[in-house]
């Protein structure tokens, strides 16, 4: 099963917690074992797991990416001026796999799946695969 999931971003560097949305459609989809794929389809935006507990994990992480890709840099050369969003997206991945057991993500107390926007704010779609087994 393969569900596209539309994202509405409102900066250039958020988090977007969107374990619910993961869980809804393993519930829709009735699996009961076997993995689930996040995948992010853009060149700057990717998905990650993390703490879901303390906001200021979110605030914290996207400080640092800022601190070692700045968005401006004397040597970037790429033409559309967002060398650093491509930089955090590559950093950071653009998939995450999670265990799928009795129905339910296999995440630790505190964990949620986040999709990382780097250069927005923009449309985005992320794809959520479920393979039973």
């Amino acid at each position: 099963m393969l569900k596209k999931l539309s994202l509405s971003t409102g900066s250039r560097d958020e988090m977007q917690d969107i374990t619910n949305e993961v869980q809804r459609v393993l519930d829709e989809s009735g699996v009961n074992n076997g993995v689930v794929y996040v995948y992010c389809a853009h060149t700057t935006g990717g998905i990650t797991i993390n703490e879901n507990a303390d906001p200021d994990v979110k605030r914290d992480m996207i400080m640092r990416w800022d601190e070692v890709y700045p968005w401006h840099h004397e040597q970037y050369r790429h033409a559309e001026g967002n060398t650093a969003s491509h930089l955090k997206a590559s950093t950071v991945g653009a998939s995450q796999a999670v265990i799928i057991d009795n129905g339910k993500l296999i995440l630790g107390t505190w964990q949620g799946i986040y999709f990382c926007e780097f250069d927005g704010p923009r449309q985005r779609n992320v794809y959520i695969k479920i393979i039973e087994g």
